[in-house]
């Protein structure tokens, strides 16, 4: 399949360029959706000067949506570029402060995701042979630590959040948003299914867990927040060596993994019609401040509590059972305190 054309939605964001980065260097050609002229043009710059060709430049171009939400916000791009063969749909907003939690985090996931669909179904569905939708964990494991017996979640597993429930708080809608988007995909595949196949294109879901690891691209502003669940990491960066650490454990997946598990759901037939559930190794506050602190000594950060670490984890409720993606993809996972040491590097 290299050699082909791929769209990606949210192409600034944190695994979009990470997607863009093993596709480009795959031998395939990249038109990325952004949202104004001037990141598209931040991108293709911070992107060509990593993947030249021959002629200086990179297989890379974007296009842009302004809103995700806007019926028909692919139509124009479909009609207009029947080279693309494979569709990912990456952009999606995540947490931030609002005042208007329905119309800024709910609304485009959902509505976003629909219109992904519609615009394939439309205007692609001659040229377009696979899709790939990015969803999240937090589409399968249910939101908060009320759960107090041990619980083990696997691709079959749903979260039941309401949308009601996501318009509570920023952290909840997006466990909403991701869920409910999701729902939609498959809900379109099977009334479609059911529809004399209206159909041609195969579509596979990915749900990463905590994604780590460094920037594709590198990170040219080593104050800012990292929109990602990357800030982790920097938060601990930022902690003096006597500050306490607080607390939280949750599984983790590496960035550039899954950037490898969505090509690899569209070049894998076996992928067809999958969750794709992206979970390495379970984490906890206390221990990458201890791997930070073991691989970089000289940081004045708090040490890092493995003992603490292992009681966290022991006491934490939540297992995830993702060997039949494992077998699916077949590949090894970076493993944590590599993607801890290589996401400091940049940062520091």
């Amino acid at each position: 399949m290299s050699g082909e054309t791929v769209f990606i939605t949210g192409a600034t964001g944190y695994i979009a360029q990470h997607i863009i980065k093993q596709l480009l260097s795959k031998g395939y050609s990249v038109i990325g959706s952004v949202r104004s002229h001037t990141k598209g043009e931040q991108l293709k710059e911070l992107i060509t000067a990593h993947h030249q060709d021959s002629t200086g430049t990179a297989k890379f171009d974007y296009v842009i949506v302004e809103s995700l939400t806007s019926f028909g916000a692919f139509d124009s791009i479909l009609q207009n570029h029947k080279e693309i063969s494979i569709f990912i749909h990456t952009a999606s907003p995540i947490p931030f402060p609002t005042d208007n939690i329905e119309r800024d985090i709910l609304n485009p996931a959902i509505d976003g995701t629909k219109n992904v669909l519609q615009s394939i179904k439309k205007y692609g569905n001659d040229n377009i042979k696979r899709v790939v939708i990015t969803s999240s964990i937090a589409a399968i494991k249910p939101f908060g630590d009320e759960q107090t017996e041990l619980k083990i979640i696997s691709e079959k597993d749903w979260n039941p959040i309401t949308f009601e429930q996501g318009l509570d708080n920023p952290i909840i809608a997006y466990y909403a948003s991701k869920t409910l988007a999701e729902r939609e995909v498959w809900k379109f595949i099977d009334e479609q299914s059911g529809n004399d196949n209206q159909i041609n294109f195969k579509l596979a879901v990915v749900n990463p867990s905590f994604v780590f690891g460094p920037q594709a691209f590198g990170i040219k502003d080593k104050s800012a927040v990292l929109r990602s669940s990357a800030e982790i990491v920097n938060s601990i960066l930022k902690l003096k060596s006597n500050d306490s650490i607080p607390s939280f454990v949750a599984s983790f997946i590496d960035a550039r993994d899954v950037a490898k598990a969505h090509i690899l759901a569209f070049e894998n037939n076996n992928t067809i019609g999958q969750r794709l559930l992206l979970n390495n190794e379970i984490f906890t506050k206390e221990l990458i401040a201890h791997l930070i602190k073991k691989n970089f000594p000289s940081l004045d950060i708090p040490e890092g509590d493995v003992v603490k670490s292992e009681e966290q984890i022991a006491n934490y409720p939540w297992r995830v059972d993702s060997t039949k993606t494992e077998k699916i993809l077949g590949f090894e996972y970076i493993p944590l305190e590599k993607s801890i040491i290589d996401t400091v590097n940049q940062l520091i």
